[in-house]
């Protein structure tokens, strides 16, 4: 069996990730369902995300749009509670260097960093974006991680880059020496948050119930440190909607 909440895992919060995963397990345990003692930190993405004994795991929209839908089952979507966003859903944030002058439409022939090509937030918001403005960003480097696009960026490497606006929550509070090297230009549009996920024909009912209760629980230090608000059901079909623009 396999529990995963890779995509904002950190050292300074995954103590607190254990501690929400425990209360889950608990919670189904109650309900008579299987769980895993503790989450697996080495499994490969997509491994884990295609595993036929999935009990939760935590992708990104723009797999779960363009490959997995199919292939697993929504179970639920956690509330960061961003500014001046819906509940449950998220931003990109475009960052440059402190000192670079312009908006998002002045690097059109720039830089750009991403992350990876199956990222919503490090590619396609930042390409969705650019269209909107007229232009496509040309892939200048693949980071592997969005830490490593800021990085790029802060150290010349790179002039922009789009980071996921939780992400960057956690480098503007545990790594405020790279978050002042950088500047943020602007946000994204909002789209659905990381789909937490199952194998197919997981128990959906019990799976939101045990998630909720285990975030309610969660000490306010905890809540905190993770930065969630809630968890929610958003329909697949609104995963669905959001566009995919070519990749590199």
């Amino acid at each position: 069996m396999i529990a995963a909440l890779p995509m904002y895992d950190r050292p300074e919060n995954a103590t607190a990730h254990d501690v929400l995963w425990a209360a889950t397990r608990d919670a189904l345990r109650r309900r008579g369902l299987a769980a895993p003692d503790a989450l697996d930190r080495a499994a490969d993405l997509w491994q884990g995300w295609t595993a036929p004994d999935l009990v939760l795991g935590q992708t990104c929209g723009l797999p779960f749009r363009s490959r997995l839908h199919d292939r697993v089952t929504l179970v639920a979507t956690l509330d960061y509670a961003l500014p001046d966003t819906a509940p449950g859903h998220y931003r990109s944030l475009f960052v440059t260097r402190r000192d670079e002058p312009g908006e998002i439409a002045d690097f059109a022939d720039r830089r750009f960093a991403f992350n990876q090509p199956d990222s919503h937030s490090g590619w396609a918001a930042a390409q969705i974006t650019a269209a909107g403005l007229g232009f496509r960003f040309a892939p200048a480097l693949e980071t592997g991680d969005h830490r490593a696009s800021a990085l790029a960026v802060a150290r010349g490497r790179a002039d922009i880059a789009a980071l996921d606006w939780i992400t960057w929550r956690g480098i503007a509070r545990w790594e405020a020496e790279l978050a002042r090297d950088l500047r943020v230009l602007g946000a994204s549009d909002p789209a659905p948050g990381l789909p937490l996920i199952a194998a197919p024909g997981a128990d959906t009912a019990a799976l939101f119930e045990a998630l909720q209760q285990a975030v309610v629980d969660l000490s306010p230090g905890d809540r905190d440190i993770l930065g969630l608000a809630g968890v929610l059901r958003i329909p697949v079909a609104d995963y669905l909607a959001v566009p995919t623009p070519p990749g590199p």
